[in-house]
């Protein structure tokens, strides 16, 4: 063979094992960062881990049933407290005060431009472990007869205000004011993630029938059902504060537990 020939082929020849050299390489550096992915439990980059197609398997959202709930979360002979129309600043810290004596969680049901006035009081309800609801912007008893855009308004705008007064904190529930309740203003509620809110007891403690009355009330009623409704706003609650000090302590005797209405059974 000729100079420029064996020259010629010995160029060939290193390109050759050049090339290979630069695949083996390539490769097993993409196999070393595939084990170290293996190993960390991270899916190697371009594929999805094994059995997946699509991404990390993720749970449905959960649905919010539209229908009016009254059980109690803990079933049983449990008692769910629920209260209306504030916060105010006179009687909502009374009525934390007591709940916490007794280690009671309730739910409270504010006016949404009250909540906005008051959001210490919003949080400091937030910090107690209790839960939030939604009692619309103006508190429109006749809100069942006014359209759908006007249910909406009502009960969206409301919601708005009383997130941003707890800090962002979720508001679970939506009460019709005097219960209210149409198909259309539980489909808005449930669809916002709010579970319809009804009630079996009705103190009538916003008719002012005495301390004696309301407690009575309890009493003779709490067999309708566990949901009992009182009032922290909308007027003067001296004579719910006074009913709660005695409620309370009753439900205890008579072996009644503490908890909040269902949310996600129909």
């Amino acid at each position: 063979m000729g100079r420029n020939k064996y020259t010629a082929h010995m160029a060939v020849v290193a390109s050759a094992v050049g090339l290979s050299l630069a695949v083996w390489a390539a490769t097993a550096v993409t196999q070393a960062e595939a084990e170290t992915d293996a190993g960390s439990g991270r899916p190697t980059a371009g594929r999805s881990p094994a059995g997946h197609t699509g991404g990390p398997a993720q749970a449905p959202p959960r649905r919010t049933p539209e229908s009016i709930a009254h059980a109690a979360e803990a079933g049983g002979t449990a008692v769910n407290i629920t209260i209306d129309d504030g916060p105010d600043p006179r009687w909502t810290p009374q009525m934390l005060d007591i709940l916490k004596q007794h280690g009671v969680k309730a739910v409270f049901c504010m006016v949404g431009p009250e909540a906005k006035r008051h959001p210490e009081l919003v949080r400091r309800v937030v910090a107690g472990g209790h839960r939030l609801c939604d009692h619309t912007i103006s508190h429109d008893t006749s809100m069942d007869k006014k359209s759908v855009a006007y249910q909406k308004r009502q009960i969206l705008d409301a919601k708005k205000m009383i997130e941003d007064a707890a800090g962002g904190a979720e508001v679970a529930y939506y009460r019709a004011p005097g219960g209210a309740f149409t198909p259309d203003s539980r489909r808005i509620a449930a669809a916002a993630g709010m579970r319809p809110l009804g009630w079996n007891v009705d103190t009538k403690d916003f008719e002012l029938p005495g301390t004696a009355s309301i407690v009575n009330t309890v009493k003779n009623e709490l067999s309708n059902g566990p949901t009992i409704l009182f009032h922290d706003g909308g007027g003067d609650r001296g004579q719910t504060v006074a009913a709660l000090r005695q409620v309370l302590p009753w439900l205890e005797q008579q072996g009644h537990a503490f908890s909040f209405p269902v949310r996600t059974a129909p």
